[in-house]
């Protein structure tokens, strides 16, 4: 396998407009570290493809934008110049040919001695897991199958960065959780750096090493996923996350420094003093049956059966109906009273 040294890949000011004046990306900037994943995450239309493309070189980013790989600047080279290896959602193999047909295609085409061709096909088959299926096309082939052989047929010629387009979009849930752990694995055992593209959060945080949430076109927050999880910049990025809960705070509370959920109340943490709305997961909120005739009791609205927890929704004195998340062993029903409970270190900030 290469040795080559792993690339960083630097973005800088870069912006794109389309004729007519649509603006599919805001001008950005970010870095991705030698051997690092990097996913782009957001909604459809948020421009984490067209900034993939833009490094891909598919796309021109407008004047002033640059894209360097190390201390190379490929801005202006066409995509088969760069040093790139893309895999698509689809993964586009080629129907007629085998698997090793398809990985070794581009070596082929560059020209690649024979033996040295199967020696690299060999090793990749191996490193993919895909033993024992070289002589089968396609067809034969299940999603999961697919997938690795169009990894493998990316990083053939060595890329000096791989990109991935929502490579797991047309998979079934099932098979999409299996793989996206095989995945993981698989980029870490390439060492190749990579920027992933995906509206997937459970996928982005399971296969990268640093999020970057996007949102009409901006980079909105760039972190580790337990980080932008427990401490989002933005509401936004709190609730693209995860489900999240608002809990209102009147100003009698602000002022005295508590927030309180129906008749129950907790000291607010002195960063978040002077948020008129908190954010809370449901999953950081604790219940408890409560006493007979207790004040602070809410009610149990709703209760959905999720196989490893119980997803409630409750409803407290004076907050919308709330989002809580147990045990699935939980004895709590339909009608239950209950007593909230909520450790002020998860609140978290409501607006930037």
């Amino acid at each position: 396998m290469s040795t080559r040294t792993a690339t960083r890949v630097e973005i800088r000011d870069c912006a794109k407009t389309y004729p007519g004046g649509a603006r599919a990306l805001l001008r950005t900037s970010i870095v991705v570290e030698p051997g690092e994943v990097l996913a782009l995450l957001g909604p459809s239309g948020c421009g984490k493809t067209t900034l993939l493309r833009v490094v891909a070189g598919l796309v021109s980013p407008d004047a002033g934008g640059r894209v360097r790989f190390n201390d190379d600047d490929v801005t202006e080279r066409p995509i088969e110049t760069r040093g790139v290896g893309m895999v698509f959602q689809h993964y586009a193999l080629f129907p007629q040919m085998t698997v090793e047909a398809n990985i070794g295609y581009g070596l082929r085409v560059r020209g690649v001695p024979a033996a040295d061709m199967r020696r690299r096909v060999g090793e990749l088959v191996d490193l993919v897991r895909l033993e024992g299926l070289e002589q089968r096309r396609p067809a034969q082939l299940s999603g999961g199958q697919k997938q690795r052989v169009a990894l493998a047929r990316a990083v053939a010629l060595e890329p000096r960065v791989l990109l991935l387009d929502e490579p797991l979009t047309a998979l079934d849930a099932k098979l999409k959780v299996a793989l996206r752990e095989e995945l993981a694995d698989l980029l870490r055992r390439l060492s190749i750096t990579a920027i992933h593209v995906t509206h997937d959060q459970e996928e982005a945080m399971a296969i990268a090493d640093r999020l970057a949430v996007m949102r009409a076109g901006a980079i909105v927050q760039v972190g580790a996923a337990e980080a932008l999880y427990r401490d989002p910049a933005d509401p936004f990025v709190a609730e693209f996350l995860g489900r999240v809960n608002r809990v209102v705070r009147s100003a009698e509370d602000a002022a005295a420094g508590i927030v309180r959920i129906g008749p129950a109340a907790v000291p607010c943490p002195p960063a978040l003093a002077a948020q008129r709305e908190l954010l809370v997961r449901p999953e950081d909120i604790g219940l408890r049956p409560a006493p007979p005739g207790s004040a602070e009791a809410a009610t149990v609205l709703q209760r959905v059966f999720l196989g490893d927890r119980l997803h409630l929704r409750v409803q407290a004195e004076g907050q919308a109906p709330m989002l809580v998340d147990v045990p699935s062993h939980a004895a709590h029903a339909v009608g239950d009273r209950v007593v909230l409970a909520i450790d002020p270190a998860r609140l978290m900030r409501a607006s930037p």
